[in-house]
């Protein structure tokens, strides 16, 4: 428990009205979480203005109210705190109240369209193979030690993250590593933190419902780096175009990875299989559990943050080529009767493509390889026709179907996918909304030694339909059609 005048001393304020001595016993934005005691912040998000909750929050006990624009009438038995931009001195403010944990830590945070997930869920094992107390706040989980927190956000509000980091202070962690998505970054809800270090790994079309423009949504990403101090290192992406302008304003140590270039870490595929891939990096070879291009891109990105947390290289390279696969990231099963399953979350054009170059490289070319892929509902619409395209031109058959259409018509997503497709392409597709059954019509499609990709959904094991969460778990939901179907 801290003072209003504690809280608020490393924040930038433009006023106070009221006693900076009241206690604070809790911190919210959400007018359903205030109690007694409570400073709400009045948040301007893309839905809903905090500051039409203020009234209410008071008669439920609010103690003080950070806002950027002052109610009318003020309550006498309030302290307001009167601030440029409420989500940045949230983050502060809980910064201070939780007693700076990122300071603590060795904090490290992943950036980039695709690999976020695997790169920080691959350092949490790594690290914790090295047998060290770890935490992990990813898309698919939080993570302290071997006790799981469901994950609702790529990256949680700042109260939140400044809660899980005390908590894992609490239970002994000396790393953490964390998922920086775009969203997140633009919102401020990493201000304030302490990184030991920031990766980027790629950035491609996504998120411009959010950010209007690709240069937007670079920004965003780039502010990352912008921001952490000279005791921290970067991290990058030398192959990716935009890698380099990651590095141009960071004070931190920069340092690149590459399969392409001379770089700090170097690596390169001898050979792959459904099984993994056999890897040079920086001289030693080692098989991976890993497949594809864009997988060698993340194991070297973590082998190149474990050298900078340092540990020793052979040792980084010993422990990361006996760690498994994310979940919903290349998962691969095999039914009875020879046919290949693959499970991936690619949402993204180039994930998407990535995931399917993948395949066709592995594969003899005899084989079908049946794409089933959908488009979320209430998201970047544009990349619709272009997910469509990539999926038609890189497969045997597609299916279109259902993702998580959210408050769209399913139907109407569809009909954007498919202005993607080209003509010479028609033929070879199908549209079936209903995931399961498109799932069920693709096994039936399938003889021995095809493969069947189901893209989009990963990790997830939920269908949001018109804002309810139904269960569905693409994995399980194959595994059940295999053993009915065989």
């Amino acid at each position: 428990m801290k003072t209003i005048a504690e809280l608020i001393q490393h924040s930038s304020v433009k006023q106070v009205i009221g006693d900076t001595q009241l206690t604070v016993l809790h911190l919210t934005y959400d007018s359903r979480n205030v109690g007694e005691g409570s400073l709400f912040f009045a948040v301007k998000g893309t839905q809903v203005d905090g500051h039409t909750f203020i009234q209410s929050v008071i008669e439920k006990g609010a103690a003080a109210i950070v806002c950027e624009t002052l109610p009318a009438t003020l309550d006498e038995t309030v302290t307001y705190i009167q601030v440029n931009n409420t989500s940045e001195a949230m983050a502060n403010i809980a910064a201070e109240f939780y007693n700076h944990p990122s300071r603590k830590l060795k904090l490290t945070a992943v950036t980039g369209t695709n690999g976020k997930t695997t790169v920080a869920t691959l350092l949490f094992k790594l690290f914790r193979s090295f047998g060290y107390n770890v935490g992990l706040l990813s898309t698919v989980q939080n993570q302290i030690n071997e006790e799981i927190i469901p994950s609702t956000h790529t990256t949680p509000d700042s109260i939140r993250i400044n809660e899980l980091l005390e908590m894992m202070v609490d239970n002994g962690c000396e790393y953490c590593f964390m998922e920086a998505s775009s969203h997140a970054i633009d919102q401020n809800r990493i201000e304030g933190l302490h990184f030991a270090g920031t990766i980027f790994n790629n950035i491609t079309h996504d998120h411009l419902d959010y950010h209007l423009t690709f240069d937007n949504y670079i920004k965003a990403k780039k502010k990352l780096f912008d921001t952490v101090n000279e005791d921290a290192f970067a991290l990058t992406n030398k192959d990716d175009k935009n890698g380099m302008v990651m590095l141009q304003n960071t004070k931190a140590t920069k340092y690149t990875f590459s399969l392409n270039s001379m770089a700090d870490f170097k690596a390169k595929i001898i050979e792959s299989d459904f099984n993994g891939m056999l890897l040079n990096i920086d001289g030693d070879e080692a098989w991976f559990r890993l497949v594809g291009n864009f997988n060698a891109y993340n194991l070297l990105a973590v082998y190149g943050a474990a050298f900078l947390l340092g540990k020793e290289k052979r040792e980084i390279i010993t422990h990361l080529s006996s760690i498994e696969s994310v979940k919903g990231r290349f998962e691969y099963v095999r039914s009875e009767n020879g046919v290949i399953a693959v499970v991936d979350y690619a949402h993204t054009p180039d994930a998407l493509e990535n995931v399917l170059s993948t395949i066709n490289q592995l594969r003899t070319k005899n084989e079908q390889l049946i794409t089933i892929v959908g488009c979320g509902g209430n998201r970047d619409a544009a990349k619709r026709p272009v997910m469509a395209d990539v999926a038609t031109e890189l497969s045997t058959k597609v299916i279109f179907t259902s993702d998580n259409p959210r408050n769209e018509n399913p139907e109407t997503i569809l009909d954007d996918m498919q202005k993607g497709v080209k003509p010479l392409h028609y033929k070879k597709t199908l549209r079936i909304a209903d995931r399961k059954e498109a799932i069920k019509t693709a096994i039936s499609m399938a003889a021995k030694g095809d493969i069947i990709l189901v893209a989009g959904k990963g990790h997830e094991n939920y269908q949001e339909i018109k804002g309810v969460k139904h269960h569905f778990d693409d994995k399980e939901t194959v595994l059940e059609l295999f053993k009915l179907m065989n």
